[in-house]
């Protein structure tokens, strides 16, 4: 029996901070001119949003220049190359007009490859002519659904690849209000197993919004339909959605229809340092999500300024598993936004997983990683090794756009600077990897079929 959540007082009301109101925070008195400045010259460019709860629950503001949680949500200088930031700072300095600001500002943004993976070529599909633009199907069991009303987050994270949904562009928005076109598409293709509902962050909706989209596809009865995922950084940046929201009870009653009705439900949580796991509405809000009968998973990047160390993964996953959830990937930093500042090279990525890995049991050992998610597929680096006395990066696929290619391992030259698998070049004196014939005869054959 799910569990009611207690708390002394009045219940604590969700207030959020943007470009426009951040120097209203209190603790904001502690940073420099020049820090705030920053934050502009950044926030005009990369999405910014935080809340009341990450700056009173998380953040150490005794230590906020090296708090990794103030880093995850409040945009910092190198998070824009010098030439750009310096760029939008002239402009702020000169009082430039906002039209001016922005026009130059969707400049930059361009420049910072803001759909990578071939994410709008290559994975939005089609139902009977009609281009699902909040749909995207890349592997074969799993589509992608983003609906309209989840396309912000009750935080947002500095380093985020979908940081194009939040910075006003239209055209490079997933975003779909129709649930019935989804059905069809589902119905149409019955080798998908898994609908992973992701924004943004589907949380941030009212329960009835949300319902407005799940009751649809339960009512619908698709056979193939085994799970539901839920992305998520909600439990991170405003437990409350599932203890003192007006909605909490409603939502979680909406979680156990999904689970009564016979379908998986996955709660996909993002929690990229310990500190995120360790408050009380954090432990109430996964009891009771568990309560349902849902399933929590954990995944984040591994992040420079952050995490990027083996005892800091060791940590998060035991608290993780202590708490009832799963670790389930280690995901590289992907080649968008600011990864120059965030990301690290491949080898140490893969020696900090490592080195993680082995101070904790095996029930903390279901963690995949790490894993790039590239135009061809999720990308794990499984090491450096040598093999006829060449030292080499070996990796193989997760998955992959093509099924056959999962499981086969490959292998790149050694580059210990490499921070992305395209920076990698095919060993043994190979022209090129084993799939990337097949990946472009797969595009081009899947172009030709989108404009018939």
């Amino acid at each position: 029996m799910r569990q009611a959540f207690k708390i002394e007082g009045t219940p604590p009301k969700y207030r959020a901070f943007t470009l426009q109101t951040f120097q209203k925070i209190p603790q904001i008195a502690r940073l420099s001119k020049e820090e705030k400045f920053a934050i502009k010259v950044v926030g005009n460019v990369l999405p910014f949003r935080v809340n009341n709860y990450v700056i009173e629950e998380l953040i150490d503001w005794d230590n906020y220049q090296d708090d990794p949680i103030f880093t995850l949500t409040f945009p910092q200088k190198g998070m824009l190359i010098p030439t750009h930031f310096n760029q939008m700072a002239t402009l702020l300095k000169q009082g430039a007009s906002s039209q001016v600001i922005h026009k130059t500002a969707n400049a930059i943004r361009m420049q910072l490859n803001p759909h990578p993976a071939g994410q709008i070529e290559h994975n939005v599909p089609q139902v009977d002519g009609i281009k699902l633009t909040g749909v995207q199907h890349k592997y074969r069991e799993t589509v992608l659904f983003f609906p309209s009303q989840g396309q912000t987050c009750h935080a947002y994270c500095s380093f985020c690849f979908r940081w194009p949904q939040f910075v006003g562009i239209d055209e490079l928005k997933f975003a779909m209000k129709e649930t019935q076109l989804l059905i069809k598409y589902l119905r149409q293709h019955p080798e998908v197993t898994d609908i992973l509902f992701t924004g943004g962050d589907p949380m941030i909706m009212r329960t009835k919004a949300f319902a407005s989209y799940i009751e649809p596809i339960l009512q619908a009865n698709l056979p193939n339909i085994k799970t539901i995922r839920i992305g998520t950084k909600s439990l991170s940046y405003w437990p409350y959605r599932f203890l003192t929201d007006s909605d909490a009870d409603a939502m979680l009653d909406l979680f156990k229809r999904i689970v009564d009705s016979g379908i998986h439900l996955a709660i996909m949580a993002h929690f990229n340092h310990p500190r995120e796991l360790q408050t009380h509405a954090l432990e109430a809000a996964v009891e009771r999500i568990r309560s349902t009968g849902a399933q929590i998973r954990t995944q984040s990047p591994i992040l420079a300024h952050i995490n990027d160390d083996a005892k800091t993964w060791a940590t998060m996953w035991q608290q993780q598993v202590n708490l009832g959830m799963i670790p389930y990937y280690m995901f590289i930093v992907r080649d968008t936004g600011a990864q120059h500042f965030f990301g690290i090279p491949l080898v140490r990525a893969w020696e900090i997983f490592r080195d993680a890995y082995k101070q904790v049991s095996g029930i903390c050992r279901t963690v995949r990683g790490p894993s790039a998610s590239a135009k061809p597929g999720k990308i794990q680096i499984l090491g450096v090794t040598q093999v006829a006395g060449k030292k080499v990066i070996a990796m193989r696929f997760i998955q992959g756009r093509n099924p056959n290619w999962v499981h086969r391992p490959f292998f790149g030259e050694y580059d210990d600077k490499a921070i992305w698998p395209t920076e990698l070049s095919p060993a043994f004196g190979e022209k090129q990897f084993f799939f990337e014939q097949d990946e472009k005869q797969m595009l081009v054959d899947k172009q030709t079929a989108t404009t018939a």
